[in-house]
């Protein structure tokens, strides 16, 4: 990939040096005041808890920092300043900067940096019937990239009882990159066909599987700091990663549900488990996390027909015919290949739990259904709260397996989709392999009965 002209960057640069999203003033704390020490996950997230049980130790990483690491060598969680994540200042000054300092939008350019966003709007650039849903996420800070960190190769960790899972790749970290920088790279990947799960300007877990992913299907190694490179592949091919669109009537109108609950015989008893929320359908259909979607529009009212917006563009859906596809348990990957061998996409996914395990070795895809309805049954099924019958879920998003089902040989197990997409490849599921809604509708589109689905741990 070419790179771009200096010359022609440089005031995109500063402006991007300059440009930042204030943590939000109001977020979760790990402790009694901003003084305290924070853990953060490598995904991004806060611990307000040290996790319960033996064979977590301490190490340090390159930058000195304390690392949480379970017996397997995983990182848990990096000791960071709670300062360097929650603001001083008010939540409206917060806001304030946020808006005045919009790294899409900055002071002196209407348009944005050029780099990441397209002039003039652009309505209906992705078809209405690609509209996913899922229910609102709760409200989470964006950390920089200071907290991924990698253990120091003289570590010590205990041995465990169990054999410990085959060796990961190396934890990949940023230099100084900024959020749209990061979106960048997250829209690159997602376009090549391996999914970086949610675009939320975040350099998680989900990300680094994807870099490796793309070096495993391209055979090129990928340098994730080059964002002029990634930002000249992304002008060639399906046009910047940051673009305008306009709300349209259909966007606005839905259908919509004032609340999906938790309670399973609740959500029996209603029409169907669909949108909550313009920005909850938005966010999904441009493989979005909802809130970084209200952060790129502040002060938006998304219910307004005609109302441009600034989304993220993934491009097209990944085509082809899949024959085999290998859910890898310790990756919390998903790896989808056509009858030669080569890898076709690659997707984040939960899969399986302690209490639910997922199968072990092969099994077949017996069939594909998409806005399928779900049957809970408590004698074959998990126990949902206090149900002890058989009840119909109607179809929807928000339902438990989201907008699409592929049943597997071995029943009850199956290939979907689900209503927290923000989650997948950070939790786990009820032993069956758990993807965003627009992972898996593509996966299934590529995929009929009979393709084998080969468990490895």
């Amino acid at each position: 990939m070419n790179r771009f002209m200096k010359s022609a960057l440089s005031l995109s640069a500063m402006l991007l040096a300059l440009a930042a999203v204030a943590p939000r003033a109001d977020a979760q704390q790990y402790g009694r005041n901003r003084s305290d020490i924070v853990l953060v996950t490598p995904s991004g997230e806060i611990l307000d808890y040290v996790p319960p049980g033996r064979g977590f130790v301490y190490a340090h990483d390159y930058r000195g920092n304390r690392v949480l690491i379970d017996r397997y060598g995983n990182i848990v969680a990096t000791e960071m300043r709670a300062r360097g994540y929650y603001s001083p200042r008010t939540s409206r000054e917060a806001y304030n900067d946020a808006y005045n300092n919009d790294p899409y939008y900055p002071d002196q350019n209407p348009y944005g940096d050029t780099r990441y966003s397209e002039r003039g709007p652009v309505t209906g650039s992705i078809p209405q019937d690609a509209a996913i849903e899922r229910r609102p996420l709760e409200d989470q800070p964006y950390p920089g990239q200071e907290d991924y960190a990698a253990v120091e190769p003289d570590q010590q960790i205990p041995p465990a009882d169990e054999p410990r899972p085959a060796p990961q790749e190396p934890v990949i970290t940023l230099k100084d990159k900024s959020k749209p920088e990061i979106v960048a790279l997250q829209v690159f990947l997602d376009r090549s066909g391996v999914s970086p799960g949610v675009i939320d300007g975040h350099m998680g877990s989900n990300v680094t599987k994807a870099i490796y992913a793309y070096e495993q299907m391209t055979g090129t190694k990928l340098d994730p700091n080059n964002t002029d490179a990634i930002l000249e592949d992304l002008r060639m091919n399906g046009g910047l990663p940051v673009v305008n669109y306009t709300i349209t009537d259909a966007d606005a109108a839905g259908p919509y549900v004032a609340q999906i609950p938790e309670d399973y015989s609740q959500k029996a008893l209603l029409p169907s488990l669909a949108y909550t929320s313009v920005t909850e359908a938005l966010a999904e259909r441009f493989h979005m996390d909802e809130n970084f979607l209200k952060e790129m529009n502040p002060g938006v009212d998304f219910t307004i027909p005609g109302t441009v917006i600034k989304v993220v563009n993934p491009g097209e859906n990944k085509t082809g015919t899949v024959t085999k596809i290998l859910a890898d348990k310790g990756r919390k990957q998903v790896f989808a290949y056509d009858d030669a061998g080569n890898l076709v996409a690659a997707y984040p996914a939960s899969i399986g739990s302690t209490d639910t395990p997922s199968p072990s070795g092969t099994v077949t895809v017996e069939r594909v259904a998409f806005n399928p309805g779900y049957t809970y049954n408590p004698k074959i099924n998990f126990q949902q709260g206090a149900n002890d019958k058989i009840l119909e879920i109607p179809p929807g998003p928000n339902g438990p397996v989201g907008t699409v089902w592929m049943a597997l040989s071995k029943p009850t197990y199956g290939i979907h989709g689900t209503p927290d997409p923000s989650r997948i490849g950070r939790t786990q599921s009820h032993g069956c392999i758990r993807l965003t809604n627009w992972d898996g509708t593509e996966l299934a589109k590529m995929v009929k009965p009979g393709v084998t689905v080969e468990f490895v741990d």
